[in-house]
């Protein structure tokens, strides 16, 4: 079978593409799964970093940790000037090295439209869209009435997705699931976030996306990112920081999430004592 392509895709940034993306492959990994990356990101970098950070804290550690395929695009911010020629040569060859070398592979793509986020969004089997608890992140997918807060019409980011699902279709493609998440969600209900779930999920009829939970807005999803580690790593051997009730429900939150995203909720170990 070909690899799994997930595209980890949001026109704004901020919205936590990299947090998922980085999540996602490391709960993949420590399933026993192949995963290669391919960070789109040519300037920032945060999921290509954040897996040279866990290589050497393993190393510094004398410990084994799973660590996916990153085939080689080049000097990122070199790329970045690079002619739309040059980078769409460079993402078609390195996304072929990875389908043959894996079972899923994580796109991380940077804010923006761009021609080489265009392409990874019509090579994607799932595209995975966190959006923030805000009326701003939502004008990406979709715009509203300033008097009703009814869903007037899709927008920017809808539109790239609603392309890449026509030129699979046109090609014979299996159909491309689309999923956003809320991502980074306070702790607190708010009538902020009613209004907002609301207009999501008639969007969603609109347009054609599921709706699952992301990850709320836990300090253990940050803390973890210089050692390259995430919370499915945690364990009796691998334990940079005290584990806590924290832990708990963030591995519960991964759980959630994987879930949604029909990876499987096993994915994602028990805490350790």
């Amino acid at each position: 079978m070909s690899a799994h392509v997930i595209v980890f895709g949001n026109e704004k940034g901020g919205a936590g593409k990299s947090t998922l993306a980085i999540h996602v492959a490391c709960a993949l990994l420590d399933a026993g799964r192949r995963v290669a990356i391919l960070d789109l990101d040519l300037r920032q970098r945060s999921l290509g970093r954040f897996f040279e950070n866990r290589a050497a804290w393993a190393q510094g550690n004398a410990v084994s940790l799973a660590q996916p395929a990153a085939p080689d695009m080049g000097d990122g911010v070199t790329l970045a000037l690079a002619d739309e020629a040059t980078q769409m040569e460079r993402f078609e060859q390195a996304l072929a090295e990875a389908r043959a070398v894996a079972d899923y592979v994580c796109i991380d793509t940077p804010g923006g439209d761009t021609p080489i986020t265009r392409a990874a969004h019509a090579a994607a089997d799932q595209i995975v869209t966190p959006m923030n608890d805000s009326f701003v992140d939502f004008d990406m997918l979709g715009q509203v009435d300033p008097v009703t807060l009814e869903v007037k019409r899709p927008s920017m980011y809808a539109e790239t997705v609603w392309e890449a699902r026509k030129r699979r279709a046109m090609a014979g493609g299996k159909p491309i699931d689309w999923i956003v998440l809320s991502n980074r969600l306070a702790v607190a209900a708010a009538r902020n976030r009613q209004r907002l779930d609301e207009r999501v999920a008639a969007l969603a009829r609109r347009v054609g996306f599921r709706v699952g939970p992301g990850l709320r807005d836990r300090v253990i999803y940050r803390e973890l990112f210089p050692f390259g580690l995430t919370v499915a790593d945690l364990s009796a051997d691998v334990r940079p920081v005290a584990v806590s009730l924290a832990h708990v429900a963030a591995r519960q939150e991964m759980r959630g999430l994987m879930q949604a995203l029909d990876l499987g909720a096993g994915t994602v170990p028990d805490a350790p004592t």
